[in-house]
């Protein structure tokens, strides 16, 4: 006999639904969502297996951040329940969602979620169990925080050209160095009127420039050129909106920069983690400890998967079929469900990827010439696509790369 639970977690209790393998309703109840509450569920299923001498349990919880968490933790690791075959899975809401559709006429309540969920798990939809590991959880909380803080540092960067293009109008169109560098940043913060800028002797501002981008410009004066060149053909404001500026412009750059302090310090602890973990696919060039932790990290034991094709199912790297008789739609959109940190990853190792390995520059490119817009975005996604199927060969077969062995599309 087997046992399948669903579990509706919440931040307060836990609403608990127990079927047996013919659909029919074994246990419901209510826990706290607490040690103690996990507890007396773990000592409820046991007496329910214990007393119909059961095979095995599958319980189910949907991912729901942080409160679903310690219960599939605590349910994963205990031992008492590793008698029974006991595996966990955390499931994506939106699977259980649609699943509950093939319901009619059924409210929302979370015992009924907890029956659908059980439900879900019993007719066998979820395949996948949780990550097992403390190592690869100690890295999933590093790469989703340094996801987080990058997203959060790009929508910081779309806020500075913003406030800076009030300030100067014609900065964008002009200058040939990045707004975002030490030394651009630091004569922001200087705020400096577009008066001033404009007569400061060319020297003294291509010494600035050169000071604090720590003699990294090749030629400061041609960079200092074209800034006073933008300076004098942008707009003027009123002294009290440029003030205004100068004050948002510096707000963000002290963002910017915490941002990038925050960033490195978790890429250092990420590599600390790295260090004690066997993996290969540092080993692509490209793909260094930050990439590498954020792809293993999501995936966890490769082991979970059955195949590659499976791997880029869950982040969202594949497209829908749509086919009805014998129409086949040919023009179809990338899925947007899928883990976004895996994807995420993937998608930016693949960049990085492909400037280093030349049979990933060359698809890339290809894929770039296969369309008239959106070239770059679209054939980044596919040449990730191809990185999943690496991915998978180094993990599952622990191998180094190498380039004559290099996995074909």
């Amino acid at each position: 006999m087997r046992l399948f639970v669903g579990l509706d977690v919440s931040s307060f209790d836990m609403k608990g639904c127990i079927l047996d393998q013919e659909g029919s309703k074994v246990d419901t109840f209510t826990v706290s969502n607490d040690l103690p509450g996990a507890t007396v569920l773990k000592e409820r299923i046991l007496g329910l297996a214990k007393g119909r001498k059961v095979e095995s349990v599958k319980i189910g919880l949907e991912s729901t951040s942080v409160y679903s968490f310690h219960p599939s933790m605590f349910l994963h690791y205990d031992e008492d329940l590793k008698v029974f075959d006991t595996q966990v899975f955390v499931i994506n809401p939106k699977q259980i969602a649609n699943f509950k559709k093939s319901y009619s006429d059924m409210n929302k309540t979370d015992e009924i979620d907890a029956f659908v969920i059980a439900d879900y798990v019993r007719f066998g939809r979820n395949q996948m169990s949780i990550v097992k590991e403390s190592q690869y959880v100690a890295l999933q909380q590093l790469t989703r925080s340094r996801y987080h803080l990058v997203k959060m540092m790009t929508k910081e960067k779309q806020h500075f050209l913003q406030h800076l293009n009030f300030k100067c109008s014609n900065f964008s169109h002009e200058v040939d160095s990045s707004a975002f560098g030490n030394a651009m940043m630091d004569l922001f913060l200087e705020r400096y009127s577009l008066e001033e800028l404009a007569q400061m002797p060319l020297d003294e501002l291509a010494a600035f420039l050169q000071e604090h981008g720590k003699n990294r410009f090749s030629d400061p004066d041609k960079v200092a050129t074209s800034i006073q060149r933008a300076v004098r053909s942008s707009y003027r404001l009123d002294k009290v909106v440029e003030d205004s500026m100068d004050l948002l412009l510096g707000t963000s750059i002290e963002l910017i920069r915490s941002f990038q302090k925050q960033i490195k310090e978790i890429d250092k602890a990420i590599t600390r983690l790295m260090t004690g973990l066997s993996q290969t696919l540092e080993t692509i060039p490209g793909i260094g400890p930050v990439y590498a932790a954020g792809i293993i990290a999501e995936i966890g034991q490769i082991e979970r998967f059955e195949d590659e094709s499976k791997i880029a199912k869950y982040a969202g790297l594949y497209w829908r079929k749509h086919q009805s008789g014998r129409f086949t739609a040919e023009d179809t959109s990338l899925s947007r469900q899928g883990n976004e940190y895996l994807r995420y990853y993937l998608v930016e190792a693949a960049n990085s990827v492909r400037r280093q390995i030349p049979e990933y520059r060359e698809f890339y490119q290809k894929k770039c010439l296969e369309v008239p817009k959106h070239q770059h975005k679209r054939a980044l996604v596919l040449t990730a696509r191809k990185l999943v199927r690496l991915v998978d060969a180094l993990l599952r077969k622990r191998q180094v790369f190498a380039q004559e062995r290099c996995v074909k599309i």
